[in-house]
């Protein structure tokens, strides 16, 4: 497995990848409606180059032993805090049970080490079995929280941590 910095020319590439992870795993999670609206929202290509021009924030495919791109992870600083706030990591539905998203996260915590912050913050849906998967791998959930995104949408989230030692 590799983890590899993505460009703002690979911009194609993450939007696909997220809109075939967000098909395969929130279809029983929210409506069909919720997720165009989120991937529309989130993924259009105006914000995608917003983030690229954000020196905080980051991009990373993960990439299997074939060098196949088969998912992405996006993180975003925040010196003042010292805290990462890790945005998406998504993983094609056929990758996951396989280690990569184990090994993502131990890429990330490094990488955060190396950036000299002491925490990884994620919100996660409360009926995303990916809060399984961030405690299984030392998060804590330190709060919860009802997010108004538009369109009579809302994120119902787990709020979770992960201090660094």
């Amino acid at each position: 497995m590799k983890i590899a910095l993505a460009k703002e020319s690979d911009i194609l590439e993450i939007q696909k990848i997220a809109t075939q992870s967000w098909q395969e795993n929130y279809q029983n999670i929210i409506s069909q409606e919720q997720i165009d609206y989120m991937l529309h929202l989130m993924y259009n290509e105006k914000e995608l180059q917003n983030h690229f021009q954000n020196e905080n924030y980051s991009y990373f495919f993960i990439e299997n032993e074939s060098e196949m791109r088969i998912g992405i992870m996006g993180v975003e600083i925040n010196t003042e805090e010292k805290s990462t706030k890790l945005h998406r990591l998504y993983l094609l539905k056929s990758e996951k049970g396989k280690g990569f998203g184990k090994l993502a996260i131990e890429f990330l915590k490094n990488w955060v080490k190396e950036k000299e912050n002491s925490r990884i913050i994620l919100n996660v849906n409360k009926f995303n079995p990916a809060k399984e998967f961030y405690l299984k791998n030392g998060f804590s959930v330190y709060s919860e929280g009802i997010f108004d995104i538009g369109n009579s949408f809302v994120m119902d989230d787990y709020l979770m941590e992960f201090v660094l030692s």
